[in-house]
């Protein structure tokens, strides 16, 4: 399973932009792609009200389908924006013609900024079942999508996933950690699913309602975690690639590793790259003095 997180910033994708380094198409092992984006759109109120926002999804969808399947001349008919109703798409039994390397799109959902698409290897698609998703919103009143999270699950033969790709609150002020500690606690609060009763045939099958009910659960996203230093030794111990020390001192591990803590509990992924936020545009140099360290874009 490859599951990766990608802020794009409210740029457009080139026509002949090419994901396969990003999704590792070389490597050949991977069933299931999950790939959450954030800021597909800008965060303006047009986009957050309009229906513009959905053809930038998309695009997305398009050269993810084209870096995947690079001898497929056609799109998938799954590969769609999702825009502000639920799309998603069954999976049937069946090959449907389809070579058994080729990716198919089971789910994608767009809410605003924030994007999550699922593929799946054509020769497991018939063993996918249930797909469904569902939004959360923590922006502007709570209900706009500005922030929030988009979550889809699905059975994968007698196992359930559950996907989580949220954008959490921005901010390296007193009280912003919290802020973001409150988006997470009512994204996990607030998603749920359609429960569907169990068949006497397929007891193990009865539907999950919650996100933590689910046998296996990937939380992705800019969760906007920031990392508790000042900037001057922040810049110090990148150029000296000191990640231990940066980690120690990052938001988001705290509340993993104490007790009470929004995430505890959960297990982090290793942590082997510089911070994300902020780097300028096509560079790997960070921004001026104005922007603190972030390993913002995260895996649980």
């Amino acid at each position: 399973l490859f599951a990766s997180t990608w802020n794009v910033g409210g740029v457009a994708p080139p026509d002949d932009l090419d994901l396969s380094d990003w999704l590792d198409t070389r490597n050949g092992t991977y069933d299931i792609y999950v790939l959450g984006f954030q800021e597909v759109v800008p965060l303006r109120a047009r986009n957050v009200l309009g229906a513009d926002k959905n053809r930038i999804g998309m695009r997305w969808n398009e050269l993810v389908r084209a870096a995947l399947n690079r001898s497929s001349p056609s799109p998938s008919p799954g590969a769609t924006g999702g825009g502000e109703k639920q799309k998603v798409h069954p999976v049937r039994d069946g090959a449907g013609g389809l070579q058994s390397r080729d990716f198919r799109c089971v789910v994608s959902k767009q809410m605003v900024g924030i994007l999550l698409t699922v593929w799946v290897r054509g020769d497991l698609r018939r063993f996918v079942r249930r797909p469904s998703v569902s939004c959360v919103g923590c922006g502007v009143m709570g209900c706009l999508g500005n922030k929030g999270a988009v979550s889809v699950r699905f059975w994968l033969r007698d196992t359930s996933f559950c996907f989580v790709c949220c954008h959490l609150a921005s901010g390296g002020r007193e009280g912003d950690e919290a802020h973001r500690n409150a988006d997470a606690a009512e994204i996990l609060r607030r998603t749920s699913f359609p429960r569907r009763h169990c068949s006497s045939s397929s007891p193990s099958l009865a539907t999950p309602h919650k996100i933590l009910d689910h046998d296996r659960v990937i939380l992705l996203g800019d969760l906007n975690y920031r990392i508790s230093l000042p900037e001057a030794k922040t810049r110090l111990l990148v150029e000296r690639h000191d990640w231990k020390t940066l980690l120690d001192n990052d938001q988001l591990r705290g509340e993993v590793s104490s007790e009470g803590g929004t995430f505890n509990g959960w297990n982090e992924g290793a942590i082997t790259f510089s911070p994300t936020y902020k780097y300028h545009r096509n560079s790997d140099a960070y921004y001026g003095c104005a922007q603190l360290g972030s390993k913002g874009d995260k895996l649980k």
